[in-house]
């Protein structure tokens, strides 16, 4: 029985767009879009090139990258997305691990503190520990501690728009926004020998929640509760849900977060699921309640603009009434 329709001749193949073309003019698919032959892409720190209708990659191994944002959201090295609400001092990463008798390089503590009557915590402080060198990242400003037992490692720093950057000779950078986030950008070679709060970088975020004794873990609280660095501290017991707290302050929160979802974002979405970073926003902005709400509503949508570039989907999504940036001013 005939079927009406459009075939290719023989030899060609259809491209994907309605036309015919030969295999080795076949377009690829990334992203829901087509790339014709020939076209690069980059992924992560790797250009890929669309020869006849499959992708051909470099193998280069990428820097890792831990973000800590907001209160008390995390992305690992790997890329699992959790939150963790505790007041103290937690190893964010380090790699002091396992075998005692091992000396790491590095350590980074990050100190949280409420922000807001809810009882969500921010990082407020970070420490970095970089041989016998202590930096002290707080109220916008960093000082230096030496200590008597340690190598020596060089660092600098340098004020690059809104962040202050830090790198290490070690292989460390750590990014700071002088608020309440932070990246933490590691070279391949610390893959699979770290540990904390980040993860452990091995490429598989299914064995993200060890805890320090080397236990794998399901449950964020006993992974997060492991990871402080005071035992004086209280553990934490329970999930904190802030707009459950504040119903009042809900609508409001939804209200401003949708931009995430919106059309400003479109061309990330399919880059980067929206829908973590929107549940993060609106958990932040019910939170901060006592002043500082649109600075927590602005590092949530900043986090996801940040992924967004990462994917190289660049969002211009601040506006003067919108979490502006007088870029005069930091010039």
């Amino acid at each position: 029985e005939c079927v009406s329709g459009c075939v290719c001749p023989d030899g060609l193949f259809d491209d994907g767009r309605g036309g015919c073309v030969e295999k080795k003019d076949c377009p690829c698919f990334h992203n829901n879009q087509w790339y014709s032959s020939g076209q690069k892409i980059k992924v992560d720190c790797n250009t890929c090139t669309c020869q006849k209708g499959f992708w051909s990659c470099t193998a280069d191994v990428c820097y890792g990258t831990c973000t800590i944002y907001g209160s008390g959201h995390y992305i690992t090295f790997d890329g699992k997305f959790y939150d963790f609400d505790g007041s103290c001092e937690y190893v964010a990463t380090q790699d002091f691990c396992g075998d005692k008798n091992t000396s790491g390089s590095f350590s980074i503590i990050t100190e949280n503190v409420p922000c807001g009557t809810t009882g969500v915590t921010c990082s407020k402080a970070i420490k970095i520990f970089l041989g016998k060198t202590e930096l002290k990242l707080e109220d916008k400003d960093y000082k230096e501690i030496q200590r008597d037992v340690g190598d020596d490692v060089r660092y600098g720093n340098r004020t690059v728009g809104l962040y202050l950057v830090i790198e290490a000779s070690n292989g460390v950078m750590l990014i700071w926004d002088k608020k309440t986030t932070v990246f933490i950008k590691l070279t391949p070679d610390y893959k699979g020998k770290l540990c904390g709060l980040c993860g452990n970088f091995d490429d598989k975020s299914n064995n993200d929640f060890t805890t320090r004794s080397g236990v794998q873990e399901t449950n964020v609280l006993t992974f997060g509760n492991s990871w402080k660095q005071s035992s004086m501290c209280p553990d934490v017991t329970q999930e904190i849900k802030p707009c459950e707290m504040k119903p009042h302050r809900e609508s409001w929160a939804k209200k401003e977060c949708s931009i995430i979802k919106s059309d400003v974002f479109k061309i990330c979405h399919s880059k980067v699921d929206p829908n973590p970073f929107y549940e993060a926003c609106v958990h932040d902005a019910c939170s901060c309640d006592s002043g500082g709400d649109c600075e927590c509503f602005c590092s949530a949508v900043a986090a996801y603009a940040q992924e967004c570039t990462k994917a190289e989907a660049c969002v211009f999504w601040r506006t003067p009434d919108i979490c502006p940036i007088f870029c005069d001013y930091y010039n």
